[in-house]
């Protein structure tokens, strides 16, 4: 366990590397980012993650006392290998844990980044103060934590908790991972962009009054995106609106699945499209009934995460107070 200093919270992702220093009370201080050389080697991605080390290391000398590192997996938490990451290319099997404590000389977690910030929200944000804690970010993929008692439950290999990749049609599209019906690809950003798309071809062919999501578009079907979509329900289109009221009962659905499984004492909702659904919050409650065996299901609140764009700078530092059962990952000496 880090017992002084800073913790260098380490966010990876697709397009860049975000780093911050956060405190014991989960507060984030300096913080600064870098692209991520995702489509590189395995040298040109570490060396990355090392540029932003770097600069935080070398602006607050002595004062870090840990690396936790927030990543796509999968990957394995009790090594620090990253085996496959679709949106990290460069790192195939790659000990990125190693690389980073060889390199500094400090204890180093790794972990997934669902995992990491719903390990935070459970420590400092929404779910403080909860033993179990379900959390998921929504954006362009689903991805989902669950912490009991403090601790992220990784199941036998690591790989527990991809509540994303929860079948609850297995009849809809297949999912990137390989399954069908997913709730990642049917309620994910790229999901709802999708359905919008499909309706605004559908209105075209029955010649229905033009959508305001159409004229965002500036008339280019192939330039519909889920950030036009919610400017179009902002400004009360009735087609964008229908899109993400479908949403929400595709969400409903399956929080109904996770609420009959886990019970958990709270729900955890992250990521940018998090944001948008949480007005949606007392509709997805207020559904959870009609899927859900739980009758005291609407008992368990429905939150906003509290962290927002630093989810992962949050997450990763929160892997090194020692709470879980990994072991930080050592440098030898």
């Amino acid at each position: 366990m880090a017992s002084s200093g800073s913790i260098l919270g380490v966010d990876i992702g697709g397009t860049k590397v975000a780093v911050g220093l956060v405190d014991k009370a989960g507060a984030i201080g300096w913080h600064t980012r870098v692209p991520m050389a995702a489509s590189g080697d395995a040298g040109a991605g570490l060396a990355a993650v090392r540029s932003a080390s770097d600069q935080a290391l070398q602006a607050h000398p002595g004062q870090v006392s840990a690396i936790g590192v927030s990543s796509p997996g999968p990957l394995d938490p009790q090594s620090g290998v990253v085996i496959n990451p679709p949106n990290l290319p460069c790192w195939r099997n790659f000990p990125l844990g190693a690389e980073l404590a060889a390199a500094y000389r400090l204890p180093v977690r790794v972990d997934n980044d669902a995992n990491a910030a719903g390990l935070a929200e459970a420590l400092w944000g929404a779910g403080a103060g909860f033993s179990s804690v379900f959390y998921a970010t929504l954006g362009t993929g689903i991805g989902t934590g669950i912490v009991l008692d403090r601790q992220i439950f990784h199941g036998r290999t690591g790989a527990a908790a991809e509540g994303g990749h929860m079948t609850i049609n297995y009849a809809g599209p297949k999912c990137g991972c390989g399954k069908r019906g997913c709730i990642e690809v049917l309620a994910s950003g790229p999901a709802i962009a999708r359905r919008a798309l499909q309706k605004l071809q559908s209105a075209s062919s029955r010649a229905e009054t033009r959508s305001a999501l159409l004229d965002l578009a500036s008339g280019d079907l192939s330039s519909v995106t889920p950030e036009l979509v919610v400017q179009a329900w902002q400004a009360g289109d009735p087609l964008a609106t229908a899109v993400l009221r479908e949403t929400v009962e595709l969400l409903a659905i399956w929080l109904g699945n996770i609420v009959d499984l886990l019970e958990p004492e709270v729900m955890v909702i992250g990521g940018g499209l998090g944001e948008v659904m949480s007005n949606f919050f007392d509709e997805i409650a207020g559904l959870l009934p009609a899927w859900c065996i739980n009758r005291r299901c609407r008992e368990i609140p429905l939150k906003l995460a509290h962290y927002r764009a630093d989810s992962g700078i949050a997450g990763a530092a929160a892997l090194c107070l020692g709470i879980g059962e990994k072991k930080l990952v050592s440098a030898a000496l």
